[in-house]
């Protein structure tokens, strides 16, 4: 519950005072990064009577209570705005019976209220909240939120008004401030010891704390409570801070929304400004209906607008109810655009943000483990719910994918001793397993582990494993172990000892007597994250949603390099792996005096080539298009570095292997806590007013850390790598490249090609006779025409035409809109269109766009994508087919974008090898003679012997795009009509085939 609540003071026997020279101290705990909300709530019992004997001192608040709960946040320094103008409370004093009342002795006012049942009480509310207003605004992925409360107090009486808000787990909070009848109070951050002096000194003079622990799934609870005057106004303001993780396909952002009460003014404002553009956004109905039409949603190209402002009738349960229906959370989901390219690198303000998203890969195979907790502790709710759970865990394997399941209590049991196929059969066979088991018994973990990593290093070492799959061990427990090895750092080292470097743990902590530290400290150990699950009726929802966010992986041996020269402090760099739906995110600072363009290069490997990506940050356009929008966050690099770097530093912390390297840790944490005003458990928030003299503490105590609270990944720092030597395609020797970051260099195209332009050129290069022979194509849009055939070497290359827009001149032109690559030998297929660009590699395969500059080696075929220019194509370093991307204006009436093929003359080929290019790999001879003028002058004519027939050629002019993509090159040919007709075998339609990866048949 969330709120701000009010109480009358009326007990002559208690100690109740108003605002004077002294405060109480506050304690805060455990800090997170979270949404806010504010709601009006109950209010605790009243002070004890031994509040009476205080001192004289105690003068002031009677009670500030504020609370953090935190399991990983901390936060950042926001400004606060002052305590605007109260206007127009009269007009709304609403009565709240039921949850929210007014309760010191009696706890409410009563008025009698005759009728034919006799007395009844009805509850009068003194206390207006004047307004709750919530405003969060994203700037790429960093969310900050502020909630502000304005309440009066219209009772005759004191009040106890406590500001009880819910904010997300992971939060950070940056700012509190509170305004009592015109006395402010404003927080800053201070080392640790020095808050715990103040907070010492505080308790000395008989000032109160107090802790409230929140076990929700989801949120953390911020309380507050202060005495107020009759007549006097208070105003809350809760600032947080949160970056927006990427969990199955989009951003969740939660505002939790409880005011306890109707309030006069209601407003939530959501502002998203993602420069990468916005794909989807849409708010989900979570008050069963009764606010449709409520919230307005404004969606532009790259910002969105969502507002939630119910008016006061709005609000209301019924349509006399005096209670209030804003009860819940209000949830905007969206996701940004990434069908143009695989990753967004942002720089601004000195920093820089990399965040990485692909899609349209098939899933890697996995290889995992199922390790189920079943002893006593399991029985009932838990149990039931984790066999439901696996059952559509299993029923979701893929048919390529291998498993198996452990289940343990003091012994460890094991459906089947080695992995097998995720078949209908076998999934069957494990659901009736699981369903059988009975928990009884105790908790023996560390055999339970060593006992999976066996079976998966088992199955490696006969081979059983695809070499390009992902191997995940899922550990499902609620409690400590009791059997066996109990030990639990003896636990850890055994699990880091035994398992391989390419097998990844992740454990769900079910309920709250696990040692939840223990887990994460042992997942980020090895390549995965811990998650706590909340034994209860949704048990098994979330571990389904678990299971989803980890069942596809894209990619492995994720890793990022950026120039060493001009790129510092970056933050984790290097990911085991990449799961389908979620983001990987990267932060450093940049030297904008060293650094022209930023760009990174990414390794890594899918499930059917490996991979090397190019990525150029925007350096121009994102600066002037914050600069446009006021909500826009121009420290939006600068938090979300911060927020990695310090998670990061704290899990490195818990799993320092020294203690002089613990020291080194900490001390970095505590300046940057300081550096960048963030609450940590190495330091603390105080609270005051402007003269000093009344003070508060919010301290968050030692707590278990991983980062980062909603992220998918632990990844690991390790420094920049080379390039693969395979990067560059070229024919020509090129030095390796001496720095990480560099440009992949380009070599010179060769000056002599055989290729198809525009609608189509044919233009045959000749070698021996040193001559372009020229030729068009006429036909129609969706046919295919055979370029290379080489059915010997398993080589083939087609390429199907698309029409123009509409005729010109009578005529309708066609050209290449698509290409198809087959390497037989290598069951390895290239389709490149003017949109996207995939390579297949058996079952599996990989869509890239032009937007990337990506390079992508399978077997011996090597894919290069230059980012809007050209895809390249190499077999060994040996044959070399390069096309290249012509985009036209999108609005123009007639053309259409189309693709251009060149090919390198070479005698890899086989002698068979035909197609309309391939024929051209044996060169025949040619003769020309008798040139002689044409019909138009400027364009002669001659004679030309070849394959036993005399043609007549024209002299003419085709186009090269190689070096110049828009004016082009001249090359001059000598132009055969008639569809090439006696230059090439046959007639033109002898080259058509019925399938983009049909071979050619020949007579």
């Amino acid at each position: 519950m969330s709120g701000v609540e009010a109480q009358e003071k009326v007990s002559s026997n208690r100690l109740v005072t108003q605002l004077g020279d002294h405060s109480p101290t506050v304690l805060l705990c455990r800090p997170c990064l979270i949404v806010v909300q504010g709601t009006l709530g109950s209010s605790p019992e009243p002070p004890p009577e031994s509040w009476a004997e205080a001192p004289g001192a105690m003068k002031g608040l009677t009670c500030f209570f504020l609370c953090f709960f935190l399991s990983e946040s901390r936060g950042f320094e926001i400004p606060t705005n002052g305590l605007s103008e109260f206007a127009g409370y009269g007009d709304l004093v609403e009565s709240a019976p039921g949850k929210f009342q007014f309760v010191p002795e009696n706890r409410r006012y009563q008025r009698s209220i005759s009728g034919e049942s006799g007395e009844r009480m009805e509850d009068v509310d003194q206390v207006t909240l004047y307004s709750y207003k919530v405003q969060s605004t994203i700037t790429s992925r960093v969310a900050n939120t502020v909630i502000q409360t304005k309440v009066v107090n219209h009772s005759p009486q004191p009040q106890n008004v406590v500001f009880d808000v819910q904010i997300p787990k992971g939060a950070f909070i940056s700012n509190f401030s509170m305004t009592v009848d015109g006395t402010t109070f404003t927080s800053s951050i201070k080392e640790k010891t020095v808050g715990r002096a103040l907070y010492a000194q505080a308790r000395a003079k008989g000032k109160t704390a107090g802790l409230v622990r929140s076990r929700a799934l989801d949120m953390e609870d911020f309380k507050t409570e202060v005495s107020i005057a009759p007549g006097a106004k208070v105003q809350f303001e809760l600032h947080y801070q949160e970056v927006k993780w990427r969990k199955l396909g989009s951003y969740e952002h939660r505002v939790h929304l409880k005011p306890g009460r109707l309030a006069k003014h209601l407003e939530v404002d959501v502002w998203i400004i993602e420069p990468q553009g916005l794909r989807s956004l849409h708010v989900l109905d979570t008050f069963d209906g009764h606010f449709d039409g409520v919230p307005v949603i404004s969606k532009g190209h790259q910002k969105a607008h969502v507002a939630f402002k119910p008016t006061v009738a709005q609000q209301r349960k019924c349509l006399n109810c005096s209670e209030t229906m804003v009860d819940g959370e209000l949830v905007v989901m969206y996701d940004v655009n990434r069908e143009e390219k695989v990753g967004e690198l942002q720089v601004f303000n000195g920093y820089f943000v990399h965040f990485f998203a692909p899609e349209n890969m098939d899933p890697i195979p996995k290889n995992i483990l199922f390790v189920i907790d079943v002893s006593g502790s399991m029985w009932g709710i838990k149990m039931k719910q984790t066999v439901e759970a696996m059952k559509t865990i299993l029923d979701d394997l893929r048919t390529e994918d291998h498993f198996s399941v452990v289940d343990f209590n003091h012994n460890v049991r094991t459906w089947r001793n080695d992995l097998v196929s995720a078949t209908k059969t076998q999934v069957v066979d494990a659901k009736n397993y699981i369903e059988k088991i009975q928990p009884s018994g105790g908790t023996n973990i560390n055999e339970a582990l060593l006992r999976a990593i066996f079976i998966l290093n088992e199955a490696n070492n006969l081979g059983m494993l695809d070499p390009n799959s992902v191997s995940l061990i899922i550990l499902v427990s609620d409690g400590d172990p009791t059997v066996g090895e109990l030990k639990l750092s003896k636990i850890q080292k055994n699990v880091r000892q035994n398992i391989r470097d390419n097998i990844s743990l992740f454990s769900l902590g079910i309920g709250f007597d696990v040692d939840y530290d223990f887990l994460k400290r042992l997942s980020n150990d090895n390549r995965g994250i811990a998650q706590r699950i909340y034994g209860n009726q949704d048990t098994s929802v979330q571990l389904k949603k678990f299971y989803n966010q980890v069942s596809t992986p894209l990619l492995r041996n994720v890793q990022f390099n950026y120039p060493q020269t001009s790129v510092t402090d970056v933050t984790q760099n290097s990911f085991p792996n990449y799961f389908g739906g979620s983001e990987i995110v990267v932060a450093g600072k940049v030297d904008p005096e060293k650094l022209g363009q930023l760009q990174s290069i990414i390794t890594a490997t899918s499930a059917n080539a490996e991979l090397v990506l190019e990525t150029l940050a925007e350096m121009d356009g994102l600066e002037d298009f914050l600069s446009k929008d006021k909500h826009a966050d121009p420290d939006f690099t600068k938090k979300l570095w911060a927020y990695l770097t310090i998670n990061q530093l704290l899990a490195e912390r818990s799993l320092a292997p020294t203690a002089a390297e613990k020291r080194k840790i900490t001390k970095t944490i505590l300046q940057m806590s300081l550096d960048h005003h963030i609450v940590t458990p190495l330091t603390a928030m105080v609270i005051e007013n402007e003269a000093g003299d009344e003070r508060m503490l919010a301290d968050s105590p030692p707590q278990d850390h991983s980062c980062c609270s909603g992220a998918l990944y632990h990844g690991s720092k390790v420094s920049p790598s080379s390039v693969p030597s395979w990067v560059n395609p070229s024919p020509t020797p090129v030095p390796p490249l001496p720095a990480v970051g560099a440009q992949v260099l380009e070599s010179t195209p060769p000056p002599h090609v055989m290729r198809v332009e525009n609608d189509p050129h044919f233009i045959i290069y000749l070698p021996k006779s040193q001559k372009n022979i020229c030729f068009n194509i006429d036909s129609e849009p969706g046919k295919i025409l055979n370029l290379v055939s080489d059915p010997e070497l398993g080589i083939l290359v087609n390429g199907q035409l698309i029409g123009a827009k509409k005729p010109k001149n009578k005529k309708l032109s066609t050209y290449f809109g698509k290409l198809g690559f087959y390497f037989q030998r290598e069951d390895v297929k290239v389709e490149i269109s003017t949109e996207t660009i995939s390579l297949s590699g058996g079952s599996q395969t990989s869509v890239l766009s032009w937007s990337d500059t990506v390079h992508m080696l399978s077997q011996r075929v090597l894919v290069s994508v230059k980012k809007e220019k050209t895809v390249t194509i190499s077999l060994d370093k040996e044959m070399f087919f390069s096309v290249l991307l012509h985009r036209v204006w999108k609005k123009h009436p007639i053309n259409v974008d189309f693709l251009g093929i060149y090919i390198p003359p070479t005698n890899k080929f086989s002698p068979n090898v035909h197609g309309l290019i391939g024929q051209f790999m044996n060169e025949p001879k040619i003769h020309v003679f008798n040139e002689r003028p044409g019909k138009d002058p400027e364009k002669p004519e001659a004679s030309m012997e070849v394959k036993g027939q005399k043609l007549v050629v024209t002299r003419g002019l085709q186009k090269d795009y190689r070096t110049d993509r828009v004016f082009g090159t001249d090359v001059p040919c000598w132009f055969v009509h008639n569809s090439g007709k006696g230059f090439i075998d046959g007639d033109y339609k002898d080259y058509f085939v019925p399938q983009l990866y049909s071979f050619l048949r020949r007579p």
